[in-house]
């Protein structure tokens, strides 16, 4: 395995291949087809080819598209007066099609940061909302695999929800957001609750109003 020294150092790296052999499998080789790490050398992808047997003997998919843990927080703002439920997305353009994607607030979990502590940083780096780790709620203890036959990528997904008066809530919509140096053009976005559904195309997005919901229900 002739691999570089940023990616065999890389947290998610160290930890797929741990899991790998956890699970019993046999690595003969693994190939660095392509690597991207941010301006401080930590990795952000790799494109991986694997070669490696499974327990039963068969050779495993080799295509592993390598990006760690993720954090999805679902932003719920609640108009104090009315009782209104609204959520503050992000909107920008994404690879798959090109086009302006309406997402939750998200962002990687970078070498061995703590997944609860990026939510709460990726709250106010989006949104410019300020929040509180205590306001910030878990909706899974487990991550869940996003891409199961071609990426070891796994999500924890939280929820916030904040009660405002409605100028407050108004104030956050429409307010261009990101680090335009890493590329980042992200515009807020505040909608009716029951209109995010229909805006929000991510699978990870619907997922996670899908837990909330579940959660609150009982």
């Amino acid at each position: 395995m002739s691999l570089s020294p940023g990616l065999r150092q890389a947290p998610k790296f160290k930890k797929w291949v741990a899991d790998l052999l956890e699970q019993g499998l046999k690595i003969h080789e693994i190939q660095e087809v392509f690597t991207r790490s941010k301006h401080d050398g930590d990795l952000l992808f790799a494109m991986l080819m694997l070669d490696a047997t499974t327990p039963e003997g068969d050779k495993i998919p080799p295509v592993c598209f390598m990006k760690g843990q993720v954090v999805s927080i679902m932003v719920l703002l609640i108009d104090e007066a009315t009782g209104e439920r609204f959520l503050l997305l992000v909107k920008q353009r994404r690879i798959c099609n090109g086009g302006l994607i309406y997402e939750q607030v998200a962002g990687m979990v970078d070498g061995d940061d703590d997944p609860h502590e990026v939510a709460v940083r990726e709250v106010e780096e989006e949104t410019g909302l300020k929040v509180t780790p205590e306001q910030v709620i878990s909706l899974n203890a487990e991550p869940y695999w996003v891409s199961t036959g071609t990426s070891e990528e796994a999500m924890f997904f939280y929820y916030c929800a904040l009660t405002l008066d409605r100028a407050s809530i108004e104030a956050l919509d429409g307010n261009q957001m990101g680090v335009i140096s890493e590329h980042e053009r992200i515009h807020t976005e505040v909608v009716p609750y029951a209109k995010a559904r229909h805006l929000i195309t991510n699978a990870n997005g619907i997922l996670n109003m899908f837990l909330y919901e579940e959660q609150q229900a009982g």
